[in-house]
């Protein structure tokens, strides 16, 4: 992904030189109700405010990193920043915070605005996150719609800042704010307690200021008129960062204050990052950097090695809980000081099995289908306007509201790989249904396909197999050779300790249980053996059946849910955040068929024998779902299709023809999705 140094400093470092001298009061006497809630959940971090997790972390000693990214240029880069969120995010940072860039329409609905990078955080990739808003040039009414919208879309965080002027010299907005003070008065003024606050701060004071203590004065007026924490600019010497800190607690800022990290990467970038920031690089540093100004390598270990030095220094001073990383939208450098400091731990215990949403309104959730498991983000699409979310258990679902699925091409759905790395994965030409059995296979396995290129992801899971389907290899890799071509699975657990580092969720102290899951696609003629099979395993084995069209079988017991997954905690009621639910099924179904063609078969020309084969596939295979309810015994579901491959095999003499239930028919589909 392209990026410009410039821009990831410009909105936010030249914060008013004078907040006092012209900010406004504005008089707001009402108080609004607060958010705050109190409803208890699995993880007190999803209920917390950022603040209350910041001085959770301090009071026990446990130091915390947060990350810094600003807004993509362009639809891929969006689409490449999403990918980032998630893998950076496996290492645990407190939050993210994405900066405003007002020529980039930041509070749009533009995939490349702030706003919407920031709810995509917030939604799709569970990070708590900061939104910039700056007052600059921007009326009143502007600044509430903006505050307004990103109430709405889940964001509960706000740095306020002053911004850049448009031109060369700062001009006051007479129907507006001037300085970051009265944009923080105004969010509590109208918005109370919702938001927590950030505000800027300058180791060396701001470069419009008169003097360093004015600017202290300046920045103590900011925290006065509501705001939570600090986060200061980049500097170069832990001294003048502890030497900022001791001078704001001397007048009486007590908040949290955050240092601003910059791992120096590359000439270039520095010499843009100061000039936009009028900081001056440290002469010793220079002499380092200046003979190997070319070797963009060199000055990113240089730079590690400098960034990891100084936050030690800061760490061990004890005046410091966290740090925050002006990332400039890159990994490495950021990732590697993190893992050299120890604060970078890709801890495999999960919250719950599946990836949590960070919006206030779904902190109670804790339970879904199983259905999206590989696909959160578009379950969590699709349930947005969902004004209740199921808690402790899914209950009758008879009329679930699912939204509609119909653009498959939104920058947080889509699949990170490029066209061309798709049909090097998933086949430049395809002859027949087998060369897709041949593609889940080498996924499956992790093998080359037969061009040399590694299967990474499927329509349906954009992800490699995850450590837990691993378990399951050899059989997936069985079936998937002949036809049964899975697309979720997950092995019966009886009782596995909840910090087990493969299937393990919740808190420490637990245990864990899972009945054995199954999802693939069919054929019809598999599907004729299968049921067949099916009746000698009822009612150890739930089955449901479906094709496109909606004609489907099951023997769910008048449509309910099926709890698949469950924990047991020390001081808690049961959870069970997994369900396999018949009427939810046949809303996944359409996704999951419709995926063939949107990701797969679009791939090729229209009428090209390639797309013919996925087209075939999709109208005249059978999604199946099959569930093994005696979790405590070894998983039944392989022999189930294994008889069905016998039965296949060494097909039973010719019977008189009758009507059978071996292929879904009229009256088993009444229990059709709703509305067909």
């Amino acid at each position: 992904m392209q990026h410009n140094g410039a821009r990831v400093e410009d909105t936010w470092r030249t914060c008013s030189k004078s907040d006092s001298s012209g900010a406004s009061n504005s008089g707001c006497e009402s108080s609004k109700e607060s958010s705050r809630s109190s409803t208890p959940v699995l993880d007190t971090d999803r209920t917390d405010r950022l603040r209350d997790k910041m001085r959770r972390r301090t009071e026990s000693g446990d130091h915390w990193f947060s990350l810094e990214f600003f807004p993509p240029r362009t639809a891929s880069g969006a689409v490449n920043l999403i990918s980032r969120f998630d893998r950076m995010g496996s290492g645990g940072p407190l939050f993210i915070d994405v900066t405003w860039h007002p020529a980039g329409d930041p509070g749009s609905d533009k995939e490349t605005s702030s706003m919407m990078i920031a709810s995509t955080a917030v939604n799709y990739c569970g990070l708590e996150s900061i939104l910039h808003l700056t007052c600059c040039n921007q009326t009143k009414e502007k600044i509430t719609g903006y505050l307004s919208k990103a109430k709405r879309l889940g964001l509960k965080n706000i740095m306020a800042l002053r911004g850049d002027p448009m031109g060369a010299d700062w001009e006051e907005e007479e129907a507006g704010f001037n300085y970051a003070t009265d944009l923080v008065k105004h969010i509590r003024c109208e918005f109370d307690d919702y938001f927590d606050i950030c505000v800027a701060g300058y180791p060396t004071g701001h470069p419009e200021a008169e003097s360093y203590d004015e600017d202290l004065r300046h920045l103590k007026e900011k925290v006065d008129a509501g705001a939570d924490f600090i986060i200061t600019q980049l500097f170069f010497r832990a001294d003048t960062f502890l030497k900022f800190v001791r001078d704001c607690r001397a007048i009486g800022i007590t908040c949290p204050i955050l240092p601003g990290i910059f791992p120096i990467q590359g000439y270039q970038s520095l010499r843009q990052l100061v000039k936009l920031s009028k900081l001056e690089v440290p002469e010793e540093i220079m002499q380092v950097i200046e003979p190997i100004k070319d070797n963009d390598a060199a000055i990113r270990n240089y730079g590690i090695e400098q960034a990891v030095g100084m936050c030690r220094v800061l760490l061990e001073s004890g005046e410091v809980p966290g740090l925050h990383f002006y990332t400039l939208n890159r990994e490495v450098a950021t990732m590697e000081v993190l893992r050299q400091l120890g604060l970078w731990i890709e801890d495999p215990r999960r919250t719950l099995p599946w990836a949590v949403s960070a919006h206030p309104k779904r902190k109670v959730e804790d339970v879904r289908p199983i259905f999206w498991a590989s696909r959160p983000k578009s379950y969590i699409y699709r349930t947005q306007d969902w004004d209740d979310f199921p808690n402790g258990r899914w209950g009758n679902s008879s009329s679930p509201a699912f939204g509609e699925l119909n653009d498959y091409y939104l920058f947080y759905l889509k699949s990170k790989s490029s066209k061309d790395a798709l049909l090097k994965m998933w086949g430049e030409e395809l002859t027949s249904e087998q060369s897709v059995y041949e593609v889940f296979t080498s996924y499956i396995t992790a093998q080359p396909n037969v061009a040399g290129h590694k299967v990474m992801c499927l329509p349906w899971n954009d992800d490699p197999l995850a450590p837990e389907t691993n378990l399951l290899k050899d059989e997936l890799d069985k079936v998937n050779r002949r036809g049964v071509l899975t697309i979720n699975s997950q092995p019966s657990i009886n009782g596995k300790p909840s910090s087990d580092p493969i299937v393990g969720w919740g808190p420490p102290g637990g245990y864990v249980f899972q009945k054995a899951y199954l999802e693939f696609f069919t054929s019809s003629e598999n599907v004729t053996a299968l049921l067949k099979v099916l009746k000698k395993y009822e009612p150890r084995v739930n089955y449901h059946i479906v094709n496109v069209h909606g004609q489907n079988t099951t023997n769910a017991h008048d449509m309910q849910p099926n709890a698949v997954t469950w924990g047991i905690f020390p001081g808690r009621e049961i959870v069970q955040p997994t369900v396999v639910d018949p009427v939810s099924f046949l809303y996944w179904k359409d996704e999951a068929f419709a995926l063939w063609i949107e990701q797969w078969a679009k791939l090729y020309e229209d009428e090209s024998p390639s797309r013919m084969i996925i087209k075939y596939i999709h109208d005249n295979y059978f999604l199946v779902n099959l569930v093994d309810n005696d979790f405590p015994l070894d998983n039944c579901l392989w022999q189930v299709i294994d008889d069905m491959f016998e039965l296949l095999d060494n097909p039973p003499e010719e019977q008189p023809a009758e009507q059978t239930a071996e292929q879904p028919n009229d009256e088993q589909s009444d229990k059709e999705q709703p509305g067909k």
